[in-house]
């Protein structure tokens, strides 16, 4: 048979990641080979790639009109980011399929391609319950009078996010408070307090959750946190959202009375998505709950909401984010942090000489109207030089305020006209 000389057709990426998958972002070049195995001569009318980047929304919902009567209600979207087409040999002929054929022999055939994805923001590959973000390559063997022989393969892309910005660097915090009741019984409050360095992490991070969680009720309550992932779906002007847990940790049993306090209680995020914040019909979003388990009653939470983002957190940001915590680690608790005293003017190693020596070198300059280079070396000595010594007389006094206290002593010798 014909169709048993096409052993194989298939696609291979030139570049690879280090777990060999095809990654790329916006703007990049994709580069790879189609390859054609043939066991005896075929003749081609053309090889054809297309390459794709789709993000597609679908799901349906029943409804009823009446007593015996039902419909389902579909709701489909779809946001086109690369379309891409080229033909790697021969030209495709629908009314004349036996004019400028191509024989490939028996054999590998190898047959490079590129593209360069758009210098747009693209939306990160994604696949969800309801929705999801593909991007892949097809080709296709034509041949005349049979059908195309086809191969498919996808591609990752990743708009990257980095979280070294100020936005995603800024801690985040919250404290909420609620008091049980039974009927005309209540019970005393349950206050929870938390806080985080900041916004943005990346998979494979821990978030050091810093917590106090005070239980002045009659239950025993459980201090816990969770990490969620929000997908939501946007079709003919409706959202559909769903919630997943992604990780979760939880504190002791808080008894009556008691208080509880999380000193950076670290909480791993796994291997997740990024976050997906620039697709007008996908969102992805993330949030750490962290929340005081009542039995019997609604649990009292604080959510803080989260970027999961690809570029990681440089050293230097590292170094500006404790500091940022630590000076505020105690505000947002409600303590008075005490500032560190200045150091003493004693400490400098300078001499009062050496001081009046440099004042009186200042003064002589500026009576010969000198060239005022110099002052720039006296200015950079005298940053961090100490003030003059204390004294009841003013070592340069005003003539003007010099001649007024003389009239006061003396009216006859003043020169009042």
């Amino acid at each position: 048979m014909v169709l048993a000389k096409v052993r194989a057709l298939a696609i291979y990426f030139d570049s690879l990641n280090e777990n060999n998958l095809p990654v790329f972002s916006g703007g990049e070049l994709v580069s790879g080979r189609v390859v054609v195995e043939v066991t005896g001569d075929v003749r081609v009318n053309s090889l054809d790639i297309t390459a794709r980047g789709v993000a597609k929304v679908r799901w349906t919902e029943s409804r009823n009109t009446g007593a015996n009567t039902a419909y389902t209600q579909n709701y489909t979207e779809e946001v086109e980011y690369l379309h891409h087409y080229d033909t790697l040999i021969g030209e495709r002929d629908e009314d004349c399929p036996e004019e400028g054929l191509t024989v490939l022999h028996a054999g590998l055939h190898e047959f490079a391609f590129s593209f360069n994805l758009p210098q747009m923001a693209l939306a990160t590959s994604f696949e969800g319950k309801h929705g999801s973000v593909r991007y892949w390559v097809k080709a296709e063997l034509h041949r005349p009078w049979l059908r195309p022989v086809k191969a498919k393969k996808e591609f990752i892309v990743f708009e990257h996010i980095d979280i070294n910005t100020p936005l995603l660097l800024a801690p985040q915090a919250g404290t909420k408070e609620k008091t049980l009741c039974c009927w005309f019984c209540a019970s005393g409050p349950i206050s929870l307090s938390a806080k985080i360095e900041r916004k943005g992490y990346t998979p494979g991070e821990s978030i050091q959750i810093f917590a106090e969680v005070e239980n002045c009720s009659s239950r025993v309550v459980v201090p816990k946190a969770a990490l969620y992932q929000t997908q939501t779906f946007y079709a003919k002007g409706k959202g559909k959202q769903i919630q997943q847990l992604v990780s979760n940790l939880r504190g002791d049993p808080l008894p009556q009375g008691k208080s509880q306090s999380w000193e950076g209680k670290q909480l791993k995020i796994p291997p997740v998505s990024p976050s997906i914040l620039d697709c007008p019909i996908i969102r992805v979003e993330y949030a750490l709950v962290v929340y005081v388990d009542v039995p019997g009653g609604l649990n009292l939470s604080v959510s803080l909401p989260l970027v999961i983002g690809t570029i990681p957190l440089h050293a230097s940001s590292t170094r500006t984010s404790s500091i940022s915590s630590n000076c505020s680690s105690l505000s947002w608790l409600g303590l008075s942090e005490r500032p560190e005293a200045p150091p003493s003017y004693s400490d400098l190693a300078i001499s009062e000489s050496h001081r009046r020596d440099c004042l009186q070198g200042c003064d002589r300059s500026d009576r010969e109207d000198q060239d005022q280079g110099p002052l720039l070396t006296f200015i950079t000595e005298f940053k961090y030089l100490p003030p003059p010594l204390y004294s009841e007389v003013d070592p340069y006094p005003d003539p003007v305020e010099l001649c007024r206290a003389t009239d006061l002593r003396r009216p006859d010798t003043c020169p009042s006209r």
